[in-house]
């Protein structure tokens, strides 16, 4: 298949897929962030209808595009501009560190321009 129409899958898939959260999530001290049910009576782990869905091998995107931007992009971090020269611009975009500072992500973008390489966050 090609790359567009896998992009696509995985869009319409993305699109349909439920928001996992923790099966206590109210509560003041836990965080909203995926943990797996382990409880000897749960009920989201006995996968009771309408307790909330657990991640499954079912909503993932084609292998072909895992980790690639919308575009159809490979990330790749950097934390100087020399370290640009390995990248292809047809198949690569740039992530610039966070803890590259305000001059040397300049000049990354800098050269990020003459050399036409699309930066993710600039």
């Amino acid at each position: 298949m090609t790359l567009k129409r896998l992009l696509n899958i995985r869009k319409k898939a993305k699109r349909k897929k439920p928001s996992f959260s923790r099966q206590e999530a109210g509560r003041k001290n836990l965080k909203d962030s995926w943990r797996r049910p382990k409880g000897r009576h749960s009920k989201l782990r006995q996968r009771e209808k309408a307790r909330g869905s657990l991640p499954d091998p079912g909503y993932g995107s084609p292998r072909a595009v895992r980790g690639l931007t919308r575009s159809g992009k490979r990330e790749v971090r950097v934390s100087n501009p020399g370290q640009l020269g390995s990248i292809d611009p047809e198949k690569d975009a740039v992530i610039i560190s966070s803890s590259v500072g305000r001059l040397k992500r300049e000049k990354i973008l800098e050269a990020a321009k003459k050399s036409n390489i699309t930066v993710v966050n600039a």
